[in-house]
């Protein structure tokens, strides 16, 4: 027997009691949807495809299986899945730091044949060379939290130091970007949201003590350098990473690194990414650049402005972020979209008027009001178009409309949510 048919799932029976039948079997098949479609064990290890993306993304292969982490002690699959899942992700950014995605096997496949500065080696593993603060936080987020749920720490090994020590010197080599990374990327024949400008630098930056990302976690190219949610999302996988090494032991010259940083991107983030609002007050900005430019706007994919208390960068009542939301949640962000069927958040990587349910799945795990929460619910429910899974955009007239059939990562997280929201249901 399969172990999601062994499993016992207190809140589907919890929906099913209360007559929510279709959202009780939309819940149960997107909480199995990453175990039982995309999980793949090779050699002590687990590769994890994104869906409809034969390649294996470390974001969201973090994300995909986060909502597992509560089973880990109860059940010795997950615990090893998981486990296999970290040792992989480790082992890549051991390979190459700069890299989104990779392959199985060395295989050479790309998405693009992109012009970047890997060695034959990083190019034989690597799918993608987009450069993202926020793959190097979701392994560290993921591991630290499957650390306390399960206890486990057999994946702490001389890949893993090796991993953090590259984390800590990209982002601290990204703190000055033009004057001493290696990296740049350039893809022809594409829309300027598939590369970077300046020679495949990026647009010019002043140092702010923040870290650099060449593209967003829509892998969309970034317009200013320097990504305010991810470097938030840096600041708390610095402290998680402080504290993995601290229970390690010997381990006190990362750490002082780690610390160094920590410092720097916070203090850049003091000074850089609160801007004031003529309507909502002082809010954080999306990008800056250091020079005096800033782009107000959100975007679905996460680390977002909307999602920093869901990653723990900051509580939820924090003033600039509930002026943030409200500037987020509204017409006045170029990307908030509302039609008959839905509203909410959605991303220049997808078409006009389609919202992910992503972001409406973030925008429920940051508020504790009920109705909000009610009314997410119901359009995750009615906007399925039948499936009874997640897409990544929906139109926001025409559910039938939508973009990626099987994409994990968006049905991992409506399964976070649903049990956060069940309560209230």
């Amino acid at each position: 027997m399969d172990l999601m048919d062994k499993m016992t799932f207190p809140v589907y029976d919890a929906l099913q009691k209360k007559g929510r039948h279709k959202l009780a079997e939309m819940y149960r098949q997107c909480f199995k949807s990453t175990w039982d479609t995309t999980l793949q064990r090779d050699n002590g290890t687990v590769f994890l495809i994104t869906g409809d993306i034969p390649a294996m993304w470390l974001r969201d292969s973090s994300a995909q299986v986060y909502h597992y982490l509560p089973f880990a002690r109860a059940y010795k699959e997950v615990e090893d899945a998981v486990e296999g899942l970290i040792r992989r992700q480790m082992q890549y950014i051991t390979l190459d730091p700069y890299a989104n995605a990779f392959n199985r096997e060395p295989n050479g496949n790309k998405y693009e044949r992109d012009d970047t500065s890997w060695t034959p080696e990083q190019e034989a593993w690597t799918w993608e060379r987009k450069y993202e603060i926020d793959s190097l936080c979701y392994p560290i987020r993921l591991a630290h939290a499957f650390w306390r749920a399960a206890g486990n720490t057999a994946w702490r090994n001389d890949t893993f130091i090796s991993a953090a020590r590259n984390i800590l010197e990209v982002w601290g080599r990204e703190q000055r970007h033009f004057e001493g990374s290696p990296y740049y990327f350039n893809r022809t024949n594409c829309p300027p949201s598939d590369t970077l400008p300046c020679g495949g630098h990026g647009s010019p930056v002043g140092y702010t003590g923040m870290t650099w990302s060449g593209f967003r976690p829509s892998d969309d190219a970034c317009r200013y350098g320097y990504l305010i949610p991810s470097n938030f999302f840096a600041l708390r996988a610095l402290t998680l990473l402080t504290e993995l090494l601290s229970d390690m032991g010997g381990q006190d010259d990362l750490i002082q690194k780690a610390q160094a940083l920590s410092h720097d991107i916070r203090e850049g983030l003091n000074a850089f990414s609160v801007v004031e609002h003529p309507q909502y007050g002082p809010i954080y900005a999306y990008e800056v650049d250091g020079l005096g430019h800033a782009n107000l706007m959100d975007d679905a994919n996460v680390p977002s402005l909307l999602s920093l208390p869901y990653l723990g960068c900051l509580p939820a009542s924090d003033p600039v972020y509930q002026n943030t939301r409200r500037f987020l949640l509204s017409p006045d962000n170029p990307y908030y979209y509302s039609g008959a069927a839905a509203r909410g958040i959605g991303s220049p990587h997808t078409p006009a008027g389609y919202v992910w349910p992503i972001s409406l799945c973030i925008q429920g795990l940051t508020t504790d009001d009920p109705d909000e929460i009610r009314g997410l619910i119901h359009t995750l429910e009615t906007t399925d178009a039948g499936t009874g899974l997640m897409h990544e955009g929906v139109d926001v007239n025409d559910p039938a409309r939508f973009t990626r059939p099987w994409f994990a990562w968006a049905n991992s997280i409506f399964s976070e949510f649903v049990e956060k929201a069940e309560p209230c249901l």
